[in-house]
């Protein structure tokens, strides 16, 4: 583009209106209003419906000049001559001074995502980047410096790494990148880029410019969000994404080195022990992001209600706020976010209460503590409690501190979007709830993707609950049991979200869903539709092996439905945490473990 067509531009530019349009719904009707920053104020302008279509197609054409001219402008000013003396504007790191910083990773197990990024780098050149995103304490930076040090020397010559800083922006980088393509340099590790405000609204040049000259680009950003959304504007079809927020349990037990499924319970969900020490058991207890209510607040706080806020104010002035707008100007929005999160735990806890205290798991913890072999153990508390009476006031207690939780009016559309950016975060999933009772919808149940998280802030609320006034006339360690009793429920039902989950995950080409019936469920069940068959499961967080816990899996009448509708079934299996067995009536235990790490 000439300079004459590049003032024909900037001219009718000047001419069209500034900033983006918001859509509200009052009173049932839907109203378009122009919103736009003056001053570091957001001011408002109501558009007629006439006018509507005309003003749309005005502020799509202003963002359409504004990228033609961003466009130019990195062409004019691009491969210029190279300076004597390399004088770039952000943390350029290359030669020596790299190889000493990556060092330190040598030895050091990696993610399972991490071949993903060699490929991509060992690859044919293609004008795409490579973006490395996911919530704090999840191994991007180290994955980064991982394939640094493990460059072919040839490769490692051209390479250089840049961490950027908050208050920096794309135009500081894209004049360094100019530096280091002419300079011969045709690796660029971007570490922390989403601290540069306007990423969202101009990432485009990294793959249409330099990715697209055979600059291999790695991009990664505590704001994964923000990296989501410029995969689906600015980047769209232009950047191979690789998620770290999800862990697996064998990953996490193969990274930290535990093979126990509480621990993966209590703690997963973060690799900060990872990044520490992998050897270092008292870094596993005290600097886990889960170890306590509050620190797992702040996780929330900084990695993700930050995170989203972030993204959302970079990404055109903050038009993709949309209902949470208000949220944000009232400053309340991280209220939200952890109220909708919190929220999400007590319906989980309340419905383990509501499903585990009257059912015969109970009973028979009754009997088994009475016949408890160590003395020490042996204890008749659940004979001399009024559990239902215990149930409903902890039923009542959560239900209470929900309301309190709504005492801001969230909408449901402020539930919905923040829904929505939680789902891309990949921190909440849906497992999918069936029916054999034809009448009956199928739903869907929603999950915390990060254990830790979810039992931290159960174990949180139920040792609130355990100080009501109703367990002031038990002793402390009666107390302690009751609560203890709850959490090992919490835990049950963990268990049997993240055997879904992952089993979802490892097995795309099967339906998993869990199966409920008038009276009873099966856990989980993979259906295979290729072969018309499947396998059924009960899921148990116990060690020991029970004959009640496999009775709906003998239970002819659901076997005969279960049949009717998923095909032959091939297998019956437990699901625990002991040693494998099978019975003889057919019935196969698994340790739990080991089928995961089978996935």
């Amino acid at each position: 583009m000439n300079q004459n067509g590049i003032e024909k531009l900037k001219a009718e530019l000047a001419q069209l209106p500034k900033g983006y349009i918001s859509n509200k719904t009052i009173n049932g009707i839907e109203r378009h209003y122009l919103q736009w920053r003056e001053n570091g104020k957001t001011k408002s302008k109501y558009i007629p419906d006439s006018e509507y279509e005309a003003v749309a197609a005005a502020v799509a054409r202003r963002k359409e000049i504004e990228k033609l001219l961003k466009s130019a402008e990195i062409r004019r000013t691009s491969f210029g001559p190279v300076p004597l003396v390399a004088d770039y504007e952000m943390n350029v790191i290359t030669g020596d001074a790299l190889r000493a910083m990556v060092s330190y990773v040598a030895g050091w197990q990696k993610r399972d995502c991490f071949r993903s990024i060699l490929a991509y780098l060992n690859g044919k050149a293609t004008p795409r980047v490579c973006a490395v995103y996911g919530l704090r304490r999840t191994g991007k930076t180290t994955m980064l410096h991982q394939a640094i040090n493990e460059m072919k020397p040839e490769m490692f010559s051209q390479a250089a790494y840049i961490k950027a800083r908050k208050k920096q922006t794309m135009s500081q980088l894209d004049r360094d990148l100019k530096q280091l393509f002419n300079r011969g340099f045709r690796y660029v590790f971007i570490d922390e880029i989403t601290f540069l405000e306007d990423f969202v609204d101009t990432a485009s040049f990294l793959s249409d410019i330099y990715a697209a000259m055979g600059m291999k680009i790695v991009l990664s950003g505590t704001d994964s969000l923000g990296i989501w959304i410029a995969e689906k504007e600015e980047l769209y079809d232009r950047a191979y994404l690789i998620h770290t927020t999800w862990i697996s349990y064998a990953e996490h037990a193969r990274l930290l080195g535990s093979s126990d499924v509480d621990d993966y319970i209590r703690y997963g969900g973060t690799l900060r022990v990872g990044e520490t020490d992998f050897d270092d058991p008292e870094l596993r207890s005290e600097e886990v992001s889960f170890r306590d209510d509050e620190s797992t607040r702040r996780y929330i706080d900084t990695a993700i209600c930050g995170n989203i806020q972030h993204s959302l104010k970079c990404y055109e002035n903050g038009a993709h706020f949309r209902h949470l707008r208000e949220l944000y100007d009232a400053g309340e929005l991280t209220g939200a976010i952890n109220r909708i999160i919190e929220s999400m735990n007590h319906r989980f806890v309340a419905e383990v209460l509501n499903r585990e205290f009257v059912s015969n798991d109970l009973k028979l913890s009754r009997k088994n503590l009475l016949r408890e072999r160590n003395a020490a153990l042996r204890t008749d508390v659940l004979e001399r409690i009024d559990v239902r009476t215990v149930t409903d006031r902890l039923m009542e207690i959560l239900e209470i501190e929900d309301k309190q939780n709504r005492s801001v009016p969230i909408q449901p559309a402020h539930v919905a979007e923040i829904k929505e950016y939680l789902s891309a975060l990949e921190l909440i999933a849906s497992l999918p709830v069936k029916y054999t009772a034809p009448e009956s919808d199928d739903r869907e149940s929603i999950l915390i993707t990060q254990p830790g998280m979810r039992y931290c802030q159960a174990q949180a609320l139920v040792y609130s609950l355990g100080k009501d006034e109703i367990f002031a006339a038990l002793n402390e360690a009666e107390r302690e049991y009751v609560c203890s009793r709850i959490l090992d429920e919490v835990k049950g039902r963990m268990l049997e979200e993240i055997v879904l989950y992952e089993t979802m995950r490892k097995l795309p080409e099967c339906d998993v869903f869990k199966l409920e019936f008038i009276a009873g469920e099966f856990d989980m069940v993979i259906y295979d539709r290729r072969a018309h068959s499947c396998k059924i499961f009960e899921i148990k967080h116990s060690r020991e092996r029970v004959d009640s816990q496999y009775r709906h899996l003998i239970n002819e009448a659901y076997c005969r439905d279960t049949a009717k509708q998923f095909g032959t079934i091939t297998e019956k299996t437990v699901l625990y945490r002991g040693e494998p067995h099978d019975e003889p009536s057919g019935i196969r235990y698994q340790n739990v473990s080991e089928y995961l790490r089978s996935l």
